[in-house]
């Protein structure tokens, strides 16, 4: 079931990418998306849907300032909800000008185990309040460079980087902080450009590979693939989770709300 974990974690959160780590810096010429933006995965294990997964794009306010409210779910679905249950929904209130988090939610349900977390970040202090509601415990985090969270990673990388200047096999690292582990940092290493096959066409991708930290050194996770859309948009169109009796996948399955066309490959 990690494998299922991962795919859930990679769509609800690090699904573009940068060529290097910066503050939090100015807003991109023209944003990837706007509110109202709606995303649909599906995820399947060989030929059983085992799950669907969502990103929605509203807004809201924290403190009176305007800010992006992101909502992600993941549910298992049909046979599969029988052998393993899943319902998470996670939640991130970031800046609308330079993507930084204010508050992120995390609730999960996944055969039993269970988290009901709140990060509220305080970028004055260079800190953050973790609240761990099911333990009754509270956690300070301190940060010196930028940080975020799952979900506001996603869409502050969607807008902060340019396709062009991706080098095949170069890596960023983010500093990211979701639980009470702490802050850790994940890294996106670019493997080149790929043309998949999906319900809507033939779509270019850019294909990337994740490694996570494990105490100072980087451990690849060789058998996970990321594929993003080669255009303005950079939404996920498929992860792909390799395990010792077939694969793990999720295809993009719906969307609405584009602030882009969403460029398919006419034969």
């Amino acid at each position: 079931m990690k494998k299922f974990g991962w795919l859930l974690l990679l769509l609800l959160s690090f699904s573009a990418n940068s060529q290097y780590q910066e503050p939090y810096g100015k807003p991109a010429p023209e944003s990837a998306f706007r509110v109202g933006e709606w995303l649909k995965f599906r995820i399947h294990y060989g030929f059983l849907n085992a799950s669907y997964a969502t990103l929605h794009v509203k807004e809201d306010k924290i403190k009176g300032s305007p800010v992006y409210h992101v909502v992600g779910k993941g549910r298992t679905t049909g046979f599969a909800s029988i052998f393993f249950k899943v319902d998470d929904t996670y939640e991130s209130y970031f800046d609308k000008k330079d993507g930084k988090p204010y508050k992120f939610v995390r609730k999960i349900d996944e055969g039993g185990y269970t988290k009901d977390i709140e990060i509220n970040f305080d970028h004055k202090e260079d800190q953050a309040l973790l609240n761990d509601k099911k333990n009754n415990k509270k956690f300070n985090f301190e940060f010196q460079e930028s940080i975020h969270d799952l979900i506001s990673a996603f869409y502050y990388l969607r807008n902060h980087y340019d396709p062009e200047d991706l080098v095949v096999g170069k890596s960023i690292e983010l500093n990211m902080l979701y639980d009470d582990d702490g802050i850790f940092k994940f890294r996106l290493k670019y493997l080149g450009k790929e043309v998949l096959k999906t319900k809507y066409g033939k779509v270019e991708c850019l294909k990337f590979r994740p490694y996570v930290q494990a105490g100072r050194v980087f451990k690849e996770q060789g058998d996970i693939s990321l594929w993003v859309s080669n255009d303005m948009n950079r939404i996920p169109i498929r992860i792909k989770a390799d395990i010792a009796v077939g694969s793990i996948k999720a295809d993009l399955d719906g969307y609405n709300g584009l602030k882009h066309q969403f460029k398919i490959i006419m034969d």
